[in-house]
């Protein structure tokens, strides 16, 4: 990848913000910190430089995980926030862009529009005696979060092994993958009445358009997709066309006892290419997480951090700045178990394309790990059922040791879902949760009949930032 896409994004974004006495601020600040914590460089010092580089704002070094087999990424990012005038509305925009050493890269810009209201309740007035407490007629509730992106991204190596559960290794080809994502979503949270405010209840809508382009990757230890597939058995290989992609569902994030947090999505998607009636699906999507915290629930879990506000390249705390190393450590530890059901729907004249089809087996495409012990992309179908759990606990400082078992499967229909051929494996290994830097994982995979798996991951985004669109 060229870098003067860096300068270009960040030069756009700096424009785009117009107030160029509080563009001067953030940089004063910001140098002002990186000073602090780099000026007197020593060898205990370096983390805490490190994680200055990587985290402040409004510029900081970007880096993360590509999809497997595509590499480390490692670029640049410059974020912005601020309030409008009448304090109703707060706008966060993140741009960045990575590369590779394989020369797979991707860049993009996030704007999100979160609409505060009220921004601070006034003081309860003291109830009489035997009444009930009520809040404030103009109490502040959760907010709404509008979300726009634009999203490019290349990618030279992913693996084919065919459809389905019963592929072979023999199957084994490679491709290359270029897909811009330009859309938005709305997050509304659902409060008006207490029972429905604490299971924590959201509506969620998104509309995406998506540009696909296949190609064969040659130079490989492997064959190039097209010499041993088609359209028959790849569908979608031979052309791909624009599609519209149309979402609704709902969500809910209650926490039960300061122990027990769930957070469950509904989700039903419409993939059209208007301009090709064979490619058109339907898709729906039970996800039902579940993270049971050992001592009490605190900041540092798997899902506390993550603020529906906060931008991919945003620190999990906003305006009090990134949370330190010293205060953020996992020092308790939790228990995680998660259901994941997906099933597409087609017409008999059509097909989901296989670019477009879940997968299972080591990372897949968003670089969630599943079925670690198999190989990257290894089993790939329109349904997917997984059970997977997990338990964390911190060893020493940001370091914490995991433990995953997972039972999953995909299928060609949605008739064959179930409970029987499910294939198991098992991971274990570390995990770095150091500040607002991106979570680091490095797992061993073994229990399945095909060998064992080495899998090292770099959340693409900060700690407690919000995930990038997902490409399936």
């Amino acid at each position: 990848m060229r870098w003067s896409w860096v300068v270009v994004l960040l030069a756009s974004m700096a424009a785009w913000a117009q107030d160029e006495s509080f563009l001067h601020a953030d940089f004063r600040r910001e140098n002002e910190r990186r000073s602090e914590a780099c000026g007197n460089f020593s060898f205990k010092a370096a983390p805490g430089c490190a994680i200055e580089l990587f985290t402040d704002h409004p510029l900081h070094i970007t880096a993360g995980s590509l999809p497997a087999q595509n590499g480390f990424g490692l670029g640049g990012a410059y974020s912005v926030s601020w309030d409008t005038k009448n304090q109703a509305w707060r706008i966060n925009g993140d741009v960045d862009a990575v590369g590779t050493t394989s020369a797979s890269w991707r860049a993009g810009g996030y704007l999100k529009l979160i609409h505060i209201g009220t921004m601070q309740s006034p003081k309860p007035t003291t109830p009489k005696p035997g009444e009930k407490k009520k809040p404030p007629k103009n109490f502040v509730h959760p907010f709404t979060v509008f979300n726009l992106y634009a999203q490019a991204m290349s990618l030279n190596k992913l693996n084919y092994f065919g459809l389905g559960d019963q592929t072979t290794l023999a199957g084994e080809s490679v491709f290359g993958m270029t897909q811009t994502i330009v859309g938005g979503n709305v997050i509304k949270p659902v409060f008006e009445l207490p029972a429905i405010r604490k299971l924590n209840l959201a509506l969620l809508g998104e509309v995406n358009g998506r540009f696909v382009s296949i190609r064969g990757a040659g130079g490989q230890s492997v064959p190039s997709i097209d010499t041993l597939y088609d359209n028959t058995t790849a569908p979608g290989l031979t052309s791909q066309p624009g599609f519209v992609q149309l979402s609704e569902g709902v969500r809910i994030k209650p926490l039960i006892a300061d122990r027990l947090e769930l957070d469950y999505t509904g989700k039903f998607e419409q993939f059209f290419a208007p301009s090709s009636s064979t490619n058109s699906f339907l898709r729906w999507t039970v996800d039902l997480n579940h993270t049971f915290y050992l001592y009490g629930e605190t900041k540092s879990g798997p899902a506390s951090p993550t603020k529906d506000g906060n931008g991919p390249d945003t620190c999990a705390h906003g305006d009090q700045g990134c949370p330190k190393i010293a205060t953020s450590w996992n020092r308790n530890g939790f228990i995680t178990a998660r259901v994941l059901l997906s099933e597409s729907i087609n017409s008999a004249t059509s097909a989901v394309p296989f670019y477009f089809q879940q997968t299972l087996g080591g990372s897949d495409i968003n670089g969630n790990m599943s079925l670690g012990s198999y190989q990257d992309y290894r089993f790939r179908a329109p349904n997917l059922l997984l059970f997977q759990g997990s338990i964390e606990h911190s060893i020493w400082g940001p370091f914490g040791m995991k433990f995953m078992a997972d039972e999953g499967q995909v299928a060609l229909t949605r008739g064959d879902v179930g409970f029987s051929h499910m294939k198991h494996s098992f991971a274990g290994g570390l995990t770095l949760r150091a500040g607002a830097f991106p979570m680091v994982s490095l797992m061993f995979a073994w229990g399945g009949p095909e060998g064992h798996h080495n899998i090292f991951n770099m959340n693409q985004s900060l700690l407690g930032g919000s995930a990038r669109p997902p490409l399936d």
